[in-house]
């Protein structure tokens, strides 16, 4: 060969060997990353090709498909009672993506997901359909509804959680949103989706206030500041004085006092009687006795603090701060730069009532094939142990004296034991807007402690001198409580 046509050949080669290179770099190198992209528009085609399976509570879809002429999709999704089961679904958009449970197991739902490979083998072979799988919840139908319900034009959020799994068992939010309204690809979905943002919908019905947003907890957060003072020796005694002075004045102010709400008994309060009727004195001068690190370690064992509480929807991260000693007086009764998500509160409950272990919580069961052989299982995690199962035991004896003769006694069942503590967090420069309404709250028999609840009411068209705890918040927990019983029966 001549030295012009080798000159030739090795250029051609080259050519081919950098096609072969380029090839097997998008091939499998890049598959992943094309695969995701925003703008390839395969993905969605696909994604809406065949029914997606379906969102599963208690064995019942919540989810569905139905048929559309939208161009290149020939399927969108449909929902069931969509406002109260949104923020446990999310939303599936053929226009606006999806999120939530819809985003997170799209793979599943779709039929696409590797876990599915043995289901699409036999789909090829056989010649049949693509089919999506199932994402089964550990939702309670009827604990969701009563949630709902009991929320119902008021804005704010309920979590319940089984405390000895971390099941969680409700998730409600409201005001809600339909997803079925904007599944399309319609000038209609277009305008029902944009009417729900933020910028057009200040109450932003797109928001999940359970997960997503957290609140001061108000006098709810005594609960973690009582463990603090067991767990760390301050205490041991549940029924002894407490070294209270009434007024108390926060450390390293010119005489700033710490006010209860009321005329009530505070002064030298034992523990027991502090929670009853919820002192701020006692709780606040706890809090900073203890100091900042040892009550933030006992925050964060209850999850404080932890950006990464996946659901596996991922919950907001609830704060407890780092300050000076006047703040940190007030973050102990759950005020100042204090921050925390009803799914956290609820956490706090049910670690009491678990005792003094805390499950991670997870709203996922199984993931089912198409038919419905189980490609993964869930199994639950000790998350934390915030308490000694003493303690615990302690913090559940005078939470169930709140219930009993204190500020909760709304949430009594009949036949039933019952631990709560009630909260109402200022809201507002100079607390000038109506202040959150808070309950929390476990169920105990004779078999176990099957839930605990968190309920907060974010705003209402209830008077202010009326918002309270234990008026607005514990008959929601209550009928929450009793929805999961009557369901264990």
């Amino acid at each position: 060969m001549n030295k012009p046509l080798r000159r030739v050949a090795i250029f051609c080669g080259l050519l081919i060997l950098a096609l072969l290179v380029r090839v097997n770099w998008i091939q499998f190198v890049q598959a992943d990353e094309l695969k995701n992209d925003a703008h390839n528009r395969r993905v969605a085609i696909e994604r809406y090709s065949t029914p997606r399976g379906n969102i599963i509570v208690d064995g019942k879809p919540v989810t569905g498909s139905t048929t559309t002429d939208s161009g290149d999709f020939k399927f969108k999704r449909t929902y069931k009672n969509g406002k109260m089961w949104a923020p446990v679904t999310g939303y599936a958009s053929q226009a606006f993506d999806a999120n939530q449970l819809e985003k997170l197991n799209d793979g599943i739902l779709s039929g696409t997901d590797d876990k599915l490979f043995f289901s699409r083998t036999v789909d090829m072979l056989t010649g049949g359909k693509q089919a999506g799988g199932n994402v089964v919840t550990t939702l309670d139908a009827k604990a969701q509804k009563a949630a709902f319900e009991g929320l119902g034009d008021k804005k704010g959020a309920v979590a319940a959680i089984n405390p000895e799994t971390g099941a969680i068992l409700a998730l409600a939010s409201t005001p809600s949103y339909d997803p079925s309204t904007f599944a399309g690809m319609s000038n209609k979905d277009a305008e029902a989706y944009n009417g729900l943002q933020k910028k057009n919908n200040p109450d932003e019905p797109m928001l999940n206030r359970a997960l997503r947003q957290t609140y001061p907890p108000g006098s709810t957060f005594k609960v973690v500041t009582a463990a603090a003072a067991l767990e760390n020796g301050l205490y041991d005694d549940v029924d002894a004085k407490t070294k209270s002075p009434l007024p108390y004045t926060l450390p390293d102010t010119s005489g700033v006092e710490l006010k209860n709400e009321g005329n009530i008994p505070c002064k030298d309060a034992s523990l027991r009687e502090a929670l009853r009727v919820s002192c701020n004195t006692v709780f606040g001068k706890i809090s900073a006795d203890l100091g900042n690190k040892q009550m933030m370690d006992t925050a964060e064992k209850f999850g404080f603090n932890n950006p990464e509480i996946d659901t596996p929807v991922r919950a907001a991260e609830s704060i407890f701060p780092k300050d000076n000693r006047p703040q940190n007086a007030m973050a102990g009764i759950g005020q100042a730069s204090n921050r925390a998500t009803p799914l956290q509160m609820a956490m706090v409950a049910s670690a009491v009532a678990n005792g003094g272990k805390l499950m991670k919580p997870y709203m996922v069961e199984k993931l089912e094939a198409p038919n419905l052989n189980v490609v993964q299982q869930h199994t639950p995690q000790k998350m934390s142990q915030p308490l000694t199962p003493e303690n615990a035991q302690k913090i559940q004896d005078i939470m169930e004296t709140v219930v009993k003769s204190g500020t909760g006694t709304r949430a009594q069942i009949s036949g039933v034991t019952v631990g709560g503590k009630t909260g109402t967090a200022q809201h507002g420069e100079n607390n000038k807007d109506n202040p959150y309404a808070w309950f929390i709250s476990y169920a105990k028999t004779a078999q176990g402690t099957p839930v605990a609840v968190a309920v907060v009411i974010e705003g209402s068209d209830t008077l202010r001198d009326d918002i309270a705890g234990g008026q607005l918040s514990a008959p929601i927990a209550k009928d929450v409580m009793e929805a999961v019983l009557a369901g264990d029966k």
